[in-house]
């Protein structure tokens, strides 16, 4: 793991976001690239510096950030694009690389009703790329214990564990897999992945409506320090993101989110 992609928004949560980020980083020995999109309106007049000033803004407000943080050795490098946030992300991913994102669960969107805001849902939603989701107030500490919650036990791409792997040897953690049938399951979906049984220490097995309500029925038992999904067609998000947001009521998580990707790396 080389480098960590961590988006900043309007949140006064963002300085905790990214102090999570570093840390983590210290222990991966990888580089965190702070990143801001921003758009410009054209209108009659308008001054041909003015998105040089606006990205000069932008990376002003990020150093404001960076500067409220112990950065522990680790380098952090500014990243600023005109355009969207996926537009941005995929910018940034053309040139580095990426592979991970550490982001909040609402960057920019402050309702309490939701866990998951429109611009973080819509990263988890349309990117291939890992992400590792901090709740607020979360601190960071070893994850020496995962429960890596899905209904399907198909892996189609190797790769999609790589995040997953780098975290269980680093912190020589326990891996618990819960297999969640839920209906409309197929049997292929009960033959756990070879390369996924590896990883784990042990393997649950539920019947319920969805993962998520697996997951709460099994959740105080494993007691885990990190909770690991997969993002796929039919895996943990697919329902839950249409709107690219996620109410508390269908879903919340109190630890960090790891959400695994397709991505061929």
């Amino acid at each position: 793991m080389k480098n960590i992609l961590v988006p900043i928004g309007t949140s006064e949560n963002a300085v905790h976001t990214l102090q999570y980020a570093v840390d983590f980083a210290k222990d991966f020995i990888a580089d965190v690239y702070v990143m801001q999109a921003y758009t410009v309106l054209a209108t009659m007049g308008m001054n041909s510096n003015v998105h040089e000033k606006v990205a000069q803004s932008s990376s002003g407000q990020m150093e404001e950030v960076i500067a409220q943080i112990d950065s522990k050795g680790v380098q952090i490098k500014i990243l600023t694009y005109e355009g969207s946030v996926l537009e941005a992300i995929a910018a940034a991913d053309k040139e580095l690389k990426l592979d991970l994102i550490i982001m909040e669960p609402k960057s920019t969107d402050i309702r309490d009703e939701l866990y998951l805001g429109k611009t973080s849902g819509s990263i988890i939603k349309q990117t291939d790329i890992p992400a590792l989701i901090v709740p607020e107030g979360c601190a960071y500490e070893s994850m020496n214990l995962i429960l890596t919650a899905f209904k399907s036990g198909i892996v189609k791409n190797r790769s999609t564990l790589a995040r997953l792997k780098e975290i269980k040897e680093k912190f020589d953690a326990q891996v618990t897999l819960l297999l969640v049938k839920t209906p409309g399951y197929e049997e292929e979906d009960l033959v756990i992945d070879s390369g996924l049984k590896e990883l784990s220490t042990e393997v649950l097995k539920t019947d319920n409506a969805t993962t998520f309500q697996g997951v709460l029925e099994h959740f105080q038992s494993v007691n885990p320090k990190l909770l690991c999904v997969f993002r796929r067609k039919r895996g943990f998000f697919s329902k839950l993101l249409e709107k690219n947001v996620i109410l508390k009521r269908d879903f919340h998580c109190s630890i960090p989110l790891l959400v695994l990707s397709v991505k061929k790396y």
